[in-house]
């Protein structure tokens, strides 16, 4: 089992918590649950709901719609971040490819404590739109 500070140091990697105070990551670590997933287990499907997000703290996830591959997540990567800000369903599957440890963030846990604490609220919205704003960069760009 991870501590909270071990959990802090691992939420401090998802983009989204970038502008979040390691103190108030202390928050989000308490929400956090640690779970273990063997090597092929579906961790969601397509079109399931989305109701978490995820950090890998070790092993690999692969993110895939069907046979396409969307990506795989290893040791300090997250997947499923916006399922913490969105209703709508799952757009791709994860399915663990080597045992894995993951940190789950879940979106009913998250919204109270955002509802909370306005520190946390600020940097989560201060770092999506760092996240649109290098978006239209890359798009301009072209």
């Amino acid at each position: 089992m991870l501590t909270t500070i071990e959990k802090v140091i691992a939420l401090q990697d998802v983009d989204v918590f970038s502008q979040v105070s390691t103190e108030e990551l202390g928050y989000l670590a308490a929400i956090a649950v640690e779970e273990t997933h063997a090597a092929g287990t579906t961790i969601y499907a397509e079109r399931d709901p989305a109701d978490s997000m995820y950090q890998v703290i070790a092993g690999r996830v692969r993110l895939h719609r069907g046979d396409l591959e969307i990506n795989i997540a290893g040791a300090g990567e997250p997947f499923g971040t916006w399922a913490l800000f969105d209703d709508e369903v799952r757009v791709s599957a994860a399915t663990v490819l080597e045992q894995a440890r993951v940190l789950r963030v879940g979106k009913e846990d998250f919204i109270d404590l955002l509802a909370d604490n306005v520190e946390i609220t600020q940097g989560v919205l201060k770092a999506l739109v760092g996240r649109v704003r290098g978006l239209i960069g890359t798009i301009g760009a072209r």
